[in-house]
Protein backbone atom coordinates (compact mmCIF):
# COMPACT_ATOMS: atom_id res chain seq x y z
CA UNK A 1 0.00 0.00 0.00
CA UNK A 2 1.20 3.54 -0.79
CA UNK A 3 2.86 5.45 2.06
CA UNK A 4 0.64 8.50 2.43
CA UNK A 5 1.10 10.90 5.32
CA UNK A 6 -1.99 11.39 7.46
CA UNK A 7 -2.13 15.10 6.58
CA UNK A 8 -1.96 14.56 2.82
CA UNK A 9 -5.11 14.77 0.71
CA UNK A 10 -5.31 12.18 -2.06
CA UNK A 11 -8.43 12.01 -4.20
CA UNK A 12 -9.87 8.47 -4.16
CA UNK A 13 -9.91 8.49 -7.97
CA UNK A 14 -6.15 9.10 -8.21
CA UNK A 15 -4.04 6.11 -9.27
CA UNK A 16 -0.96 5.54 -7.12
CA UNK A 17 1.40 2.57 -7.38
CA UNK A 18 1.68 0.80 -4.01
CA UNK A 19 5.28 1.98 -3.63
CA UNK A 20 4.46 5.70 -3.99
CA UNK A 21 5.23 8.02 -1.05
CA UNK A 22 3.26 11.22 -0.40
CA UNK A 23 4.55 13.63 2.22
CA UNK A 24 2.79 15.89 4.74
CA UNK A 25 0.21 18.39 3.50
CA UNK A 26 0.54 17.40 -0.15
CA UNK A 27 -2.51 17.22 -2.43
CA UNK A 28 -3.04 14.72 -5.25
CA UNK A 29 -5.92 15.34 -7.67
CA UNK A 30 -8.47 12.94 -9.12
CA UNK A 31 -6.93 12.59 -12.59
CA UNK A 32 -3.36 11.98 -11.45
CA UNK A 33 -1.40 8.75 -12.00
CA UNK A 34 1.87 8.20 -10.08
CA UNK A 35 4.19 5.38 -11.09
CA UNK A 36 6.31 2.96 -9.11
CA UNK A 37 8.84 4.42 -6.70
CA UNK A 38 7.76 8.04 -7.12
CA UNK A 39 8.14 10.21 -4.02
CA UNK A 40 6.17 13.39 -3.41
CA UNK A 41 7.60 15.61 -0.69
CA UNK A 42 5.76 17.90 1.73
CA UNK A 43 3.46 20.69 0.57
CA UNK A 44 3.30 19.63 -3.09
CA UNK A 45 0.24 19.91 -5.31
CA UNK A 46 -0.12 17.49 -8.24
CA UNK A 47 -3.32 18.06 -10.17
CA UNK A 48 -4.85 18.08 -13.65
CA UNK A 49 -4.86 15.20 -16.11
CA UNK A 50 -1.31 14.26 -15.15
CA UNK A 51 0.52 10.99 -15.77
CA UNK A 52 3.86 10.53 -13.98
CA UNK A 53 6.13 7.52 -14.48
CA UNK A 54 8.52 5.64 -12.22
CA UNK A 55 11.07 6.88 -9.69
CA UNK A 56 10.37 10.59 -9.90
CA UNK A 57 11.13 12.87 -6.94
CA UNK A 58 9.21 16.03 -6.09
CA UNK A 59 10.68 18.30 -3.42
CA UNK A 60 8.58 20.65 -1.26
CA UNK A 61 6.21 23.23 -2.74
CA UNK A 62 6.14 21.91 -6.30
CA UNK A 63 3.00 22.68 -8.31
CA UNK A 64 2.63 20.06 -11.04
CA UNK A 65 -0.21 19.78 -13.57
CA UNK A 66 -1.69 23.19 -12.83
CA UNK A 67 -3.85 25.06 -15.35
CA UNK A 68 -1.91 26.84 -18.12
CA UNK A 69 -1.05 30.49 -17.51
CA UNK A 70 -2.82 31.34 -20.76
CA UNK A 71 -5.86 33.62 -20.86
CA UNK A 72 -7.29 31.56 -23.72
CA UNK A 73 -7.48 28.47 -21.53
CA UNK A 74 -11.13 27.66 -20.80
CA UNK A 75 -10.89 24.60 -18.60
CA UNK A 76 -10.33 21.98 -21.32
CA UNK A 77 -9.03 18.59 -20.05
CA UNK A 78 -5.52 19.04 -21.40
CA UNK A 79 -2.68 16.87 -20.13
CA UNK A 80 0.78 16.64 -18.62
CA UNK A 81 2.97 13.58 -19.22
CA UNK A 82 6.17 13.01 -17.24
CA UNK A 83 8.49 10.04 -17.79
CA UNK A 84 10.82 8.22 -15.38
CA UNK A 85 13.62 9.23 -13.04
CA UNK A 86 13.10 12.97 -13.02
CA UNK A 87 13.97 15.27 -10.11
CA UNK A 88 11.93 18.40 -9.42
CA UNK A 89 13.54 20.53 -6.73
CA UNK A 90 11.75 23.03 -4.51
CA UNK A 91 8.93 25.16 -5.95
CA UNK A 92 9.04 23.89 -9.53
CA UNK A 93 5.90 24.63 -11.56
CA UNK A 94 4.71 22.67 -14.60
CA UNK A 95 1.48 23.36 -16.49
CA UNK A 96 -0.71 21.15 -18.64
CA UNK A 97 -1.13 21.85 -22.37
CA UNK A 98 -3.61 23.94 -24.32
CA UNK A 99 -5.92 23.29 -27.24
CA UNK A 100 -3.90 25.80 -29.27
CA UNK A 101 -1.27 23.06 -29.53
CA UNK A 102 -1.47 19.26 -29.08
CA UNK A 103 -3.05 19.72 -25.65
CA UNK A 104 -0.17 18.12 -23.77
CA UNK A 105 3.03 19.17 -22.00
CA UNK A 106 5.68 16.42 -22.14
CA UNK A 107 8.80 15.79 -20.05
CA UNK A 108 11.01 12.78 -20.78
CA UNK A 109 13.32 10.80 -18.48
CA UNK A 110 16.19 11.56 -16.10
CA UNK A 111 15.82 15.33 -16.12
CA UNK A 112 17.20 17.44 -13.26
CA UNK A 113 15.13 20.56 -12.59
CA UNK A 114 16.50 22.80 -9.86
CA UNK A 115 14.51 25.12 -7.60
CA UNK A 116 11.90 27.48 -9.08
CA UNK A 117 12.09 26.08 -12.62
CA UNK A 118 8.92 26.89 -14.58
CA UNK A 119 7.78 24.80 -17.55
CA UNK A 120 4.77 26.36 -19.23
CA UNK A 121 1.98 24.86 -21.32
CA UNK A 122 2.73 22.69 -24.36
CA UNK A 123 6.48 22.48 -23.74
CA UNK A 124 8.41 19.43 -24.95
CA UNK A 125 11.38 18.45 -22.79
CA UNK A 126 13.59 15.56 -23.85
CA UNK A 127 15.68 13.40 -21.51
CA UNK A 128 18.84 13.93 -19.44
CA UNK A 129 18.50 17.71 -19.38
CA UNK A 130 19.62 20.01 -16.56
CA UNK A 131 17.82 23.27 -15.80
CA UNK A 132 19.42 25.39 -13.09
CA UNK A 133 17.55 27.54 -10.59
CA UNK A 134 14.83 29.87 -11.92
CA UNK A 135 15.03 28.67 -15.50
CA UNK A 136 11.77 29.85 -17.08
CA UNK A 137 10.25 28.31 -20.19
CA UNK A 138 7.35 30.08 -21.88
CA UNK A 139 4.67 28.17 -23.76
CA UNK A 140 5.44 25.78 -26.64
CA UNK A 141 9.20 25.68 -25.94
CA UNK A 142 11.16 22.58 -26.96
CA UNK A 143 14.36 21.42 -25.25
CA UNK A 144 16.35 18.50 -26.69
CA UNK A 145 18.12 15.63 -24.93
CA UNK A 146 21.19 16.44 -22.80
CA UNK A 147 20.69 20.21 -23.03
CA UNK A 148 21.87 22.31 -20.07
CA UNK A 149 20.19 25.61 -19.22
CA UNK A 150 21.90 28.03 -16.82
CA UNK A 151 20.12 29.66 -13.90
CA UNK A 152 17.89 32.71 -14.35
CA UNK A 153 17.57 31.98 -18.07
CA UNK A 154 14.34 32.85 -19.85
CA UNK A 155 13.23 31.12 -23.07
CA UNK A 156 10.71 32.88 -25.33
CA UNK A 157 7.58 31.03 -26.44
CA UNK A 158 7.96 28.69 -29.46
CA UNK A 159 11.76 28.77 -29.21
CA UNK A 160 13.78 25.55 -29.38
CA UNK A 161 17.00 24.44 -27.71
CA UNK A 162 18.68 21.58 -29.55
CA UNK A 163 20.17 18.40 -28.14
CA UNK A 164 23.52 18.77 -26.32
CA UNK A 165 23.22 22.58 -26.43
CA UNK A 166 24.16 24.70 -23.43
CA UNK A 167 22.94 28.12 -22.28
CA UNK A 168 24.91 30.20 -19.81
CA UNK A 169 23.68 31.98 -16.69
CA UNK A 170 20.96 34.62 -17.13
CA UNK A 171 20.61 34.19 -20.88
CA UNK A 172 17.66 35.55 -22.86
CA UNK A 173 16.79 33.01 -25.55
CA UNK A 174 14.39 34.39 -28.15
CA UNK A 175 15.50 32.33 -31.18
CA UNK A 176 16.41 28.70 -31.73
CA UNK A 177 19.66 27.32 -30.31
CA UNK A 178 21.02 24.63 -32.67
CA UNK A 179 22.18 21.27 -31.32
CA UNK A 180 25.64 21.19 -29.71
CA UNK A 181 25.96 25.01 -29.57
CA UNK A 182 26.82 27.00 -26.43
CA UNK A 183 25.10 30.37 -26.01
CA UNK A 184 25.00 33.09 -23.39
CA UNK A 185 24.03 36.70 -22.84
CA UNK A 186 21.23 39.21 -23.21
CA UNK A 187 20.84 39.36 -26.15
CA UNK A 188 21.94 35.75 -26.54
CA UNK A 189 24.96 34.95 -28.73
CA UNK A 190 26.84 31.78 -29.70
CA UNK A 191 30.09 31.08 -27.87
CA UNK A 192 31.44 27.83 -29.30
CA UNK A 193 30.13 24.28 -29.18
CA UNK A 194 29.74 21.90 -26.26
CA UNK A 195 32.96 19.96 -26.81
CA UNK A 196 33.51 18.97 -23.18
CA UNK A 197 29.93 17.73 -22.82
CA UNK A 198 30.28 15.56 -25.92
CA UNK A 199 33.53 14.07 -24.58
CA UNK A 200 31.82 13.19 -21.32
CA UNK A 201 29.04 11.44 -23.22
CA UNK A 202 31.49 9.24 -25.12
CA UNK A 203 31.61 10.99 -28.50
CA UNK A 204 34.70 9.97 -30.45
CA UNK A 205 37.22 12.55 -31.63
CA UNK A 206 35.99 11.99 -35.18
CA UNK A 207 32.36 12.73 -34.30
CA UNK A 208 33.39 15.81 -32.32
CA UNK A 209 35.43 16.95 -35.32
CA UNK A 210 32.33 16.85 -37.53
CA UNK A 211 30.35 18.82 -34.94
CA UNK A 212 33.14 21.40 -34.96
CA UNK A 213 32.89 21.68 -38.75
CA UNK A 214 29.13 22.21 -38.50
CA UNK A 215 29.66 24.94 -35.92
CA UNK A 216 32.24 26.65 -38.13
CA UNK A 217 29.85 26.57 -41.09
CA UNK A 218 27.11 28.20 -39.02
CA UNK A 219 29.15 30.74 -37.07
CA UNK A 220 32.71 31.24 -38.34
CA UNK A 221 32.54 31.50 -42.14
CA UNK A 222 30.12 34.40 -42.59
CA UNK A 223 27.83 32.18 -44.66
CA UNK A 224 24.13 32.67 -45.18
CA UNK A 225 22.02 30.08 -43.37
CA UNK A 226 21.21 28.36 -46.67
CA UNK A 227 24.87 28.20 -47.62
CA UNK A 228 25.77 26.86 -44.17
CA UNK A 229 23.11 24.15 -44.47
CA UNK A 230 24.53 23.12 -47.86
CA UNK A 231 28.03 22.87 -46.38
CA UNK A 232 26.72 20.83 -43.46
CA UNK A 233 24.83 18.49 -45.79
CA UNK A 234 28.07 17.91 -47.71
CA UNK A 235 29.53 16.38 -44.52
CA UNK A 236 27.23 13.36 -44.83
CA UNK A 237 29.34 10.27 -45.49
CA UNK A 238 32.68 11.92 -44.73
CA UNK A 239 32.68 10.37 -41.25
CA UNK A 240 29.91 7.75 -41.36
CA UNK A 241 29.71 7.41 -37.58
CA UNK A 242 28.82 11.10 -37.35
CA UNK A 243 26.02 11.03 -39.93
CA UNK A 244 23.46 10.93 -37.13
CA UNK A 245 24.72 14.25 -35.77
CA UNK A 246 24.72 15.80 -39.25
CA UNK A 247 21.14 14.71 -39.92
CA UNK A 248 20.12 15.94 -36.46
CA UNK A 249 21.51 19.38 -37.26
CA UNK A 250 19.93 19.49 -40.73
CA UNK A 251 16.54 18.49 -39.39
CA UNK A 252 16.73 21.15 -36.69
CA UNK A 253 17.71 23.89 -39.17
CA UNK A 254 14.93 22.86 -41.54
CA UNK A 255 12.36 23.76 -38.88
CA UNK A 256 13.66 27.09 -37.57
CA UNK A 257 11.13 29.75 -38.60
CA UNK A 258 12.28 32.05 -35.78
CA UNK A 259 15.87 31.91 -37.01
CA UNK A 260 18.82 30.77 -34.91
CA UNK A 261 20.81 32.53 -32.21
CA UNK A 262 23.76 34.26 -33.88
Amino acid sequence: MSSIHSTAIVDPEARLHPSVEVGPYSIIGAHVSLGEGTRVGPHCVIDGHTTIGRNNRFYPFCSIGSDPQDKKYAGEPTRLEIGDGNTFRESCTVSTGTTQDEGVTRIGDDNWLMAYVHIAHDCRIGSHTIMANVTTLAGHVQVGDWAIIGGLTGIHQFSRVGAHAMAGFASRIAQDVPPFVMVAGNPCEAHGFNQEGLKRRGFSAERIGVVKQMYRALYRKSLTLDAAKAEIEALLGTVPEADGEVRQMLDFLAHAPRGIVR
